[in-house]
C-alpha cells in the first residue's frame, strides 16, 4: 500500500499529530508532507489529511487541497484543535471536514487537543463573547501531549486495517 500523510500546521500542533501518524506506519511505501509539497497524489492508495481547525472549520488551505485529491481514494481525516475533546467546535469541523470530499472514502477521523497561539487567547478574553472560549482554548496548553501521540499512533494503525479490508467505491463512512 502507498501511504501519505500530508497536512498543515500553523504552529506546529497538526505536524506533531501528522508525525506520530506517519512513525505507526510499518512495512509499507509512506511518504509525510506539508500540503504544499503534496502535488502528485494519484500514486497513494490512501491519504491521511491532517489540518488545524480555525473558525469552527477546517484550515483554508485544506479545503484547496481536498479539491485536488482524486476521487476513489481513501482518506483518514485529522485535526487539531483548542476545543473540548469531541465538543461541538470540534465535531462541527470534523463534519466539514468529511464534508470536503467529494468521491473518496473517508475510513475515519480523528481530533485532538493542540495548544492554542497565547496572542489569540488573549484577544478573545478581550471579547465578552468570546471568552468561554478562551477558558476552553487556555485548557488545551502543554497538548499535543503524550497521550494525544499515542492515540494518533492508535488512530493510524486502525486506518491501516479499515484501509486493507474497505473495498468501498466514493462512500463515506
Amino acid at each position: 500500500m502507498n501511504i501519505l500523510v500530508a497536512y498543515h500546521s500553523d504552529t506546529g500542533n497538526t505536524r506533531k499529530i501528522a508525525e506520530a501518524i506517519f512513525s505507526a506506519i510499518r512495512d509499507t511505501r509512506k511518504k509525510l508532507l506539508p500540503i504544499d509539497q503534496a502535488v502528485d497524489l494519484a500514486p497513494y492508495d490512501l491519504i491521511f489529511c491532517g489540518t488545524p481547525v480555525q473558525n469552527h472549520s477546517v484550515h483554508p488551505k485544506m479545503v484547496r487541497f481536498f479539491q485536488e485529491i482524486p476521487k476513489a481514494k481513501k482518506l483518514a481525516i485529522f485535526l487539531t484543535h483548542g476545543s473540548l475533546r469531541g465538543g461541538e467546535k470540534a465535531v462541527s469541523a470534523i463534519y466539514h471536514a468529511v464534508s470536503l470530499s467529494s468521491g473518496q472514502t473517508v475510513i475515519g477521523t480523528f481530533g485532538c487537543r493542540g495548544q492554542v497561539k497565547p496572542q489569540m487567547i488573549d484577544i478573545w478574553m478581550d471579547s465578552p463573547q468570546h471568552q468561554a472560549w478562551a477558558r476552553e482554548a487556555q485548557s488545551a496548553n502543554g497538548h499535543p501531549d503524550a497521550a494525544d501521540i499515542e492515540d494518533a499512533r492508535e488512530f493510524a494503525e486502525t486506518m491501516l486495517y479499515a484501509a486493507e479490508h474497505i473495498h468501498g467505491s466514493g462512500k463515506k463512512s
